[in-house]
């Protein structure tokens, strides 16, 4: 007669019988209740947290490479005919058909850039302005289509167009009139005396980082150029790319087309510290995630452990009529074995709901607490968004899956190798 073959029915019947059995029947009811919850919720904790770290980095790299350039591409300091030592490119529309020509290249925008005071009935705040041409504004995502924003971008080329934080603190809105104040401005015989112009603001933009919002504002280019004494040159060209993960890859081509006088600098550059450090994080939370996975499955050892104990004269008769050892062992790891896989089950249903509601739970708890969970000058984005991936999701599932079901094997093992006589001895 040929022997069942493993994971027969009767062994998930056995299995699934144990699991629901009373403790005044043998069982750990209780126990498997504190498992199954505890995996539930460790489980729904590490999804929640990959997708919370996935939604932030996200909007993190989106704000950056929504507002600013993909690569800015400079000069070397070099000597001009009079001998005077300058960085600023005089060729710059030579300089940006050549970058332009780039495969990848989507576009390529001069700029002239200085830093300025600007001031408004009293309230001061420095400003970071870029001299831009309005159809290469439009271009910009974060700008040209922000969260929020005040004016009209089509009446860029008279006046001035600022961040929500700048006319917030600044108490300007669209109409007002801001007076920027260049320390660098008129030079004369007697030296250099600050330049101030006074600019309508016709455009207020919230791109989704603090730091731009509250430091940025763009002139017309020619205006700019004029202001900041830059006539008929450009401080730098900025430029975007299709794939802006893959920048490694095109800075090189990028700087050969530039020429032997030009320098670039990748979004990454910029951000690499930060985008390092994040992934650091990443690791380490999802260590601590897992041991809180780790812990909870531990309570399945606990339990398991009563139940062999509770069950040791069905085992004595179990392997009486002609159950082996290994039968034995997989009828406790799957009652082990199904506790985790509830577990694991129930918490991804838990955790992915939480992160698809993310949004309306987090303004919930800020309605409750009265205050703003996220504040955004200390985190540098307004929201927190959550993000789930696929791959995240199984991550935690295969995580939680081989802890619990590697726990179970100790106590399983143990109970195969029960012997049924002692376990019959004293029934």
């Amino acid at each position: 007669m040929a022997s069942p073959t493993p994971f027969a029915a009767y062994e998930f019947l056995i299995a699934w019988r144990y699991l629901r059995a009373k403790r005044a029947e043998g069982g750990v009811s209780i126990m498997t209740w504190i498992s199954l919850i505890g995996i539930t919720l460790a489980v729904a904790a590490l999804i929640i947290t990959l997708a919370v770290r996935s939604g932030f980095r996200d909007e993190f790299v989106s704000t950056i490479l929504g507002a600013n350039a993909h690569v800015t591409v400079y000069s070397r300091s070099y000597v001009t005919e009079s001998g005077n030592v300058t960085d600023v490119i005089p060729d710059y529309a030579d300089w940006a058909g050549r970058l332009s020509a780039v495969e990848g290249v989507t576009r390529v925008a001069p700029l002239v850039r200085g830093q300025v005071m600007a001031v408004h009935r009293g309230k001061t705040s420095g400003m970071d302005v870029f001299g831009i041409a309005r159809q290469d504004l439009e271009q910009i995502p974060r700008i040209a289509d922000p969260d929020a924003a005040l004016g009209m971008i089509e009446d860029f080329d008279t006046g001035v167009a600022i961040g929500q934080e700048a006319a917030r603190s600044l108490g300007v809105t669209v109409g007002d009139v801001v007076r920027l104040i260049n320390p660098e401005g008129v030079k004369s015989p007697f030296g250099t005396s600050p330049r101030v112009n006074e600019y309508e603001v016709v455009y207020i933009f919230r791109s989704g980082r603090y730091d731009i919002d509250r430091t940025r504002a763009y002139l017309p280019f020619a205006e700019a150029q004029a202001y900041f004494n830059r006539e008929g040159v450009a401080d730098e060209l900025e430029v975007n790319v299709v794939e802006p993960e893959s920048i490694d890859a095109v800075a090189p081509r990028l700087r050969e087309a530039g020429g032997e006088r030009a320098l670039v600098w990748t979004w990454k550059d910029s951000a690499g510290g930060f985008l390092r450090a994040l992934e650091v994080e990443d690791t380490v939370m999802f260590v601590l995630m897992s041991v809180l996975v780790l812990i909870a499955s531990m309570n399945i050892i606990s339990g398991l452990v009563m139940l062999v104990k509770n069950k040791g004269r069905d085992i004595g008769i179990l392997r009486t009529i002609g159950l082996t050892q290994g039968a034995v062992m997989r009828v406790f790891f799957l009652t082990g074995a199904l506790i985790g896989t509830l577990g694991t089950l129930f918490g991804v249903i838990l955790g992915c709901l939480f992160a698809i509601y993310f949004d309306p739970i987090l303004a919930f708890v800020n309605g409750v607490t009265g205050g703003e969970v996220w504040e955004a000058s200390v985190r540098g984005i307004y929201r927190l968004p959550a993000k789930l991936e696929l791959s995240d999701v199984l991550a935690a599932v295969g995580l939680s899956l081989a802890l619990s079901w590697g726990i179970t094997l100790f106590p399983a093992r143990r109970a195969a190798r029960m012997n049924p006589v002692e376990a019959l001895r004293y029934e």
